[in-house]
């Protein structure tokens, strides 16, 4: 349970509930424990009776109708205590999970793109469902049932010894064996249930790989062996899922072959007992009845040692990504700190850590505040690495990038990002309305604003003409939109931000050169009193800007404006003239 030791706190958290819920277990656990006494002593009434010890039926009568309702009425003790501590600790086993999951959930959104690089997002899922649901079993029904069998346990042998030691003893006898059996089966259920989990996530990411993927896989018709890679990966899972139920399934027969053992000793001991004179026939009834009250929490212990040792194997898996340390740290805890002054890198490297490739070769340039920068070269020259470097999404460990002269890593991370509306090559939109799509941009706009931010992005025309208009739910990725309104759309989220710097990476490659026009001019207008960086292929997109680097194998190879490097011969003067070419 070395594992589990993360989660203690929460246990302190919801210590009041807890320890509510044991002192009312242990109540419950005495009312349901009595009922056999009550029972031993209607039996030996009637023995008594039988043998004519006691000559009066009217004091059998009231004797039994006595023994009835206090039976009853313990019964009914016990039932109501039980689901008060059910909603004591189950409960608290819900807000536990509760807890568990914003806990990851939180610690997920620290983590660095690196970290999303080397893992899955089928993975990631599992881990906050899959896994935390067995570690809520821990907490919950393991904890119950533990304590109920705890408890169960110690008042019952209390109460055999103060009948009888020697039947007692006797009758504990099998449990040595249950002890060791216990051990054994709970090592080969936790390394068993490490393999399931594992296949589990491997299950998700295939199943969350193929929906992400589906108008590849129908284009290319690859249905079949989509459907074969599933199945094979299914059918792993359910052989390693049967390995480990085999296992489960030795425990309740062990048990209830152990505590049948203890019957036939009860009788058998108990027998000779009775003859010689020891004990009464209740007292035998009441052993048997006490044998058999044990079976279920006994039965309940292999149950249990399954689901702590589950949970255990995936607090493993959790703790994995709980230990990881965010590459991205907020230095500076003034949240006031602003986000003004010129861009500058200097002499800045960048190698990524993944794939070793270095992105960015000893770069410098500068960028005036309210300015505009664009950044054109080849597929694979550092472009977009640059922009990710502006935002933090990775940090430089070679050369410095400073925004009014201060080191950016010295800025109030979430400020930086506040004050940045970034436009990705790869427009992503949530699946909810266009509405609320470019409203993530600014949660307190009105329909006023997102309106006027639609209209600059040249989109509000597109809108308008559908059924719902901006109440149009976009679907999945934004799937039920072509490339160019899904672009727009990005573009009108960064733009209702109102940020100090606006990046444009390659934002416009799905769009005609008609409505790139009408989207630039506008964009001059909006980003008049901002700085800009734009990527770009299309030179159309850049000419405006007030500077422009030409970048190639992570190097500045050109830099200047528009009119300077049109004039000069270089690649920027070939890619002008052929896409001029083109365009004729």
């Amino acid at each position: 349970m070395k594992a589990l030791k993360h989660v203690n706190k929460y246990f302190y958290k919801y210590r009041l509930r807890f320890v509510i819920g044991i002192i009312i277990c242990i109540i419950s656990n005495v009312f349901k424990l009595i009922v056999p006494s009550f029972v031993s002593d209607s039996i030996d009434v009637a023995d008594e009776f039988r043998k004519g010890i006691i000559t009066d039926i009217s004091v059998v009568k009231t004797t039994l109708l006595e023994n009835i309702l206090l039976i009853i009425g313990a019964a009914l003790l016990a039932g109501i205590l039980t689901f008060i501590t059910r909603q004591m600790i189950i409960a608290s086993s819900r807000m536990i999970e509760y807890d568990l999951k914003n806990e990851i959930y939180q610690q997920y959104q620290k983590l660095s793109l690196n970290f999303y690089k080397k893992n899955r997002t089928g993975d990631l899922m599992n881990r906050i469902s899959e896994d935390v649901g067995k570690v809520r079993m821990y907490f919950g029904p393991a904890v119950m049932y533990s304590l109920n069998m705890i408890v169960t346990f110690i008042v019952t042998i209390i109460f055999m010894l103060r009948i009888d030691v020697k039947l007692t003893l006797y009758t504990l006898i099998p449990l040595p064996i249950l002890s060791v059996s216990i051990y054994f089966l709970s090592r080969l259920i936790h390394k068993k249930t490490t393999i399931v989990q594992q296949y589990l996530s491997k299950l998700t990411t295939v199943a969350q790989e193929t929906f992400s993927g589906i108008r590849i896989i129908k284009s290319y018709v690859t249905e079949d062996n989509t459907i074969n890679k599933f199945e094979n990966v299914a059918e792993s899972s359910k052989q390693k899922n049967i390995e480990l139920f085999k296992i489960q399934a030795f425990f309740f027969p062990l048990m209830i072959l152990l505590i049948g053992i203890s019957n036939l000793l009860v009788i058998y001991i108990g027998g000779l007992q009775y003859i010689e004179g020891i004990i009464t026939l209740g007292d035998i009834a009441m052993f048997i009845m006490y044998v058999n009250i044990l079976t279920w929490p006994v039965a309940v212990l292999g149950w249990v040692t399954s689901i702590i040792q589950q949970a255990d194997a995936s607090q493993a898996r959790i703790n994995e990504f709980l230990k990881q340390i965010p590459e991205i740290k907020n230095n500076n805890s003034n949240s006031e700190d602003l986000f003004n002054g010129d861009l500058e890198f200097k002499n800045v490297t960048y190698t990524y850590d993944d794939t070793n490739i270095v992105a960015l070769k000893n770069i410098s340039f500068k960028i005036e505040s309210g300015k505009t920068l664009a950044i054109l070269g080849k597929t694979g020259s550092g472009k977009s690495t640059v922009i990710s470097l502006v935002a933090r999404l990775y940090d430089v460990k070679d050369g410095e990038i400073s925004i009014g002269g201060k080191n950016i890593q010295e800025l109030n991370l979430d400020r930086l990002r506040q004050e940045i509306g970034f436009v990705p090559q790869d427009a992503f939109l949530f699946s909810d309305t266009i509405e609320n799509n470019i409203k993530f941009g600014n949660e307190n706009a009105t329909i006023e604003m997102i309106t006027k931010a639609a209209k600059d992005a040249y989109i509000d025309h597109n809108i308008v003409e559908f059924t719902d208009g901006y109440k149009t739910y976009v679907g999945e990725r934004g799937v039920t939109l072509s490339g160019g309104q899904k672009q727009r759309l990005s573009i009108a989220r960064a733009i209702i931000k109102k940020p100090e710097l606006l990046i444009f990476d390659d934002c416009l490659s799905a769009v005609d050169t008609e409505t790139e026009e009408v989207i630039l001019n506008n964009l001059n207008r909006v980003t008049e009193n901002c700085t800009t960086l734009i990527v770009s292929h299309r030179i159309s997109s850049i000419k405006h800007a007030d500077k422009i680097i030409v970048l190639d194998q992570g190097k500045i190879i050109q830099e200047g404006t528009h009119q300077f490097l049109s004039s000069k011969e270089g690649f920027y003067k070939e890619l002008y003239e052929q896409q001029l070419l083109e365009q004729s």
